[in-house]
């Protein structure tokens, strides 16, 4: 039997927390793998503030160096104190491995959930019996750690061997597409924060499910090349630079994914920021507003709408004229210009697929209540034409939209003529991976759960979501007024209450197990959107992994340039003895910060530079000069 097709036996833990009029979030049953394991204030990231607005929902978060995941419930009460509800989550722990994978269990964990409460409904019970835990303890025992190596479940071997089988869509990688449609061009703002592991909160309103999941896929977006030993560092071709030596980052493992973190995690925050392998988590409190100080990148998920992105803030020092004034503040910050070039590889590959695909797991719109609307312009996003046009101009500013991909995306065909070109819709070709059959398609024809047009019931009008359609940056005057070429509606508009009926391919929190049982044919049809979801998904990590790669290449090729120029007695030691950590200070000038294919007058650009040379610098500090000389030199030629 496949790996992926077997039941996970990598559980160390569950339990049971709900929430006591009297004493709060409590831990009521349990059961351990090892005594010696300490469940203490796990509840709290089970029950994070919010959570009583709704009725179900799935949260992931971690315990120490454990990761795991609980189902929430909300049962009507008329008990006194409970103030008309009881809340309680059932939850695991995964044992501690490279690479944990919560999400296998969820599907078997809320039919367990059903089973349990749907005992209690029968007899009119809401406490449960002893004998109410008999199917946890099978699940238990089932699905309990055996093995130290986890029977080889734990290793990573490529996002092919991870995303292949028939539960590839319970892993939230595939949610990729979706993720950079919501976020936009900002996206990459979020990916330069993880490659130079930074800390990453995302605040949310519940449920909480979809930004538990666009944490993992962030995370996953520079997991190949963190979790490698060395990465090769090829010098460009026609380059007499010295052949550097290969890069290794200071943690041999991706960015911690914390999952829900709460006001009670503070010293966690604490703990995991000095590590200096980064972190990424969500929160539903909105205090950690007024605590800048323990993080560096912020993304509000709870003003998202179909007509708005969310917005985006980075933690900047201020100097503290007291000692209790604010050590740091939030900034709002958008994408940079030098950020055209590897949006536009990834939004062509989301063009290639469908842009009318709506994965309302990971739309947070669609979880705060603010659904599509049936009429306004799309000029009432002003920040949104301001990204349309900002890629525009930055595309042309900078040359051919796509003259230099090609070095940098090896791995990626097109038709060259193309390049520089602005896209219209229509086929084209999807070869950006060696498979067997590629499926070649139409665009329009959806990946993520929602059926493709012609299967929907006739009659149904169906307009394409604003937010799908441009947030992979079209140009406003394409989608103005939902329009075409002629004038005429391209669609007829509908309501929120037209949506269509979820698929059983779609993934929406605590609702798989009451979509009904599919048919031949659309079983055949959910399996080929699944087929492409993945096809696209596998596409877009290769891109980053070649823009990642081109960009430590080019690290390893400068580093080695400025040891030389900046150190010359000691370059020679330098090969054969790493470096001190601190003792060496490398200075990149604004035209080296432009060899990455970043801008020099970008202030965000710098501190990325900055940040890889504190991963991958073995020791070696780099320092960006940003003077007025430095610039000026750069406008005249000078430096």
């Amino acid at each position: 039997m496949d790996s992926g097709d077997r039941v996970p036996q990598d559980i160390i833990a569950i339990f049971h927390a709900s929430f006591h009029p009297t004493k709060g979030s409590i831990i009521d049953w349990s059961l351990k793998a090892s005594e010696e394991l300490d469940l203490s204030h796990v509840e709290f990231s089970c029950l994070p503030s919010g959570l009583h607005l709704i009725e179900r929902d799935v949260v992931y978060f971690t315990k120490d160096d454990h990761q795991g995941v609980c189902v929430f419930r909300r049962r009507q009460t008329s008990e006194h104190g409970h103030r008309g509800f009881r809340l309680s989550s059932l939850g695991i722990l995964l044992a501690k491995s490279p690479r944990p994978r919560p999400w296998k269990h969820v599907a078997a964990l809320k039919a367990l959930v059903n089973t349990i409460y749907s005992a209690l409904e029968d007899r009119d019970a809401l406490e449960p019996l002893n004998e109410d835990w008999d199917p946890a303890r099978a699940f238990f025992e089932e699905r309990k750690i055996r093995r130290p190596d986890l029977g080889g479940m734990s290793s990573w071997q490529g996002w092919n061997a991870e995303l292949e089988g028939i539960h590839s869509d319970t892993s939230p990688t595939v949610h990729l597409p979706h993720l950079l449609r919501i976020l936009g061009p900002s996206s990459l703002t979020l990916y330069k924060h993880i490659l130079g592991r930074r800390r990453v909160l995302i605040i949310t309103l519940p449920p909480v499910e979809a930004a538990c999941i666009l944490c993992q896929v962030a995370a996953d977006t520079c997991y190949q090349e963190q979790v490698s030993e060395q990465l090769p560092s090829d010098s460009q071709d026609g380059c007499d630079d010295p052949t550097p030596h290969p890069l290794k980052g200071r943690s041999s493992a991706g960015v911690k994914v914390l999952g829900m973190v709460t006001l009670n995690d503070l010293d966690k925050l604490e703990f995991e920021s000095k590590t200096g392998r980064g972190w990424i988590a969500c929160t539903t409190d909105s205090i950690f507003l007024d605590k800048p100080s323990y993080y560096d990148l912020l993304i509000d998920l709870r003003s998202t709408t179909p007509n708005t992105r969310p917005s985006f803030h980075v933690s900047k020092p201020v100097e503290q004229t007291s000692g209790r004034s604010p050590s740091h503040r939030l900034s709002s910050v958008r994408f940079t210009w030098s950020d055209v070039r590897l949006w536009t590889e990834l939004d062509r590959l989301l063009q290639l697929d469908s842009e009318d695909s709506l994965d309302s797991c990971c739309d947070p719109s669609l979880h705060s209540g603010k659904g599509h609307h049936s009429h306004g312009s799309s000029w009432t996003d002003v920040w949104r034409v301001y990204e349309d046009v900002c890629v525009m101009c930055a595309g042309l500013w900078m040359g051919a939209w796509r003259n230099t991909s090609g070095a940098l995306y090896p791995g990626i065909s097109r038709r060259s003529e193309n390049g520089g070109s602005i896209r219209l819709e229509g086929e084209d070709d999807l070869s950006l991976r060696t498979r067997s059959t590629p499926h070649i398609r139409n665009i329009g024809l959806g990946i993520e759960g929602r059926p493709p047009g012609n299967t929907l019931p006739s009659g149904l009008g169906i307009r394409t979501p604003r937010a799908i359609r441009r947030a992979s940056t079209m140009t406003s005057w394409t989608w103005a007024g939902g329009k075409n070429c002629d004038g005429q509606d391209s669609q007829p508009r509908a309501t929120t209450e037209d949506a269509p009926a979820p698929s059983s391919g779609m993934f929406i929190p605590g609702q798989r197990n009451n979509v009904p049982e599919p048919t031949a044919r659309e079983g055949a049809a959910a399996a080929a959107r699944r087929e492409r979801q993945v096809f696209t998904t596998l596409a877009l990590l290769d891109t980053f992994h070649a823009n990642t790669s081109a960009i430590l290449s080019r690290l390893a090729v400068l580093l080695e340039m400025r040891k030389a120029q900046q150190f010359p007695r000691r370059a020679d030691a330098d090969h054969s003895t790493s470096p001190v950590a601190g003792s060496q200070t490398v200075l990149f000038s604004p035209k080296d910060v432009m060899s990455f294919e970043l801008g020099p007058f970008s202030g965000l650009d710098a501190r990325f530079v900055e940040w890889l040379g504190e991963e991958y610098g073995g020791g070696m500090r780099v320092l960006v000069k940003r003077g007025w000389k430095d610039l000026v030199g750069l406008i005249l030629g000078l430096g």
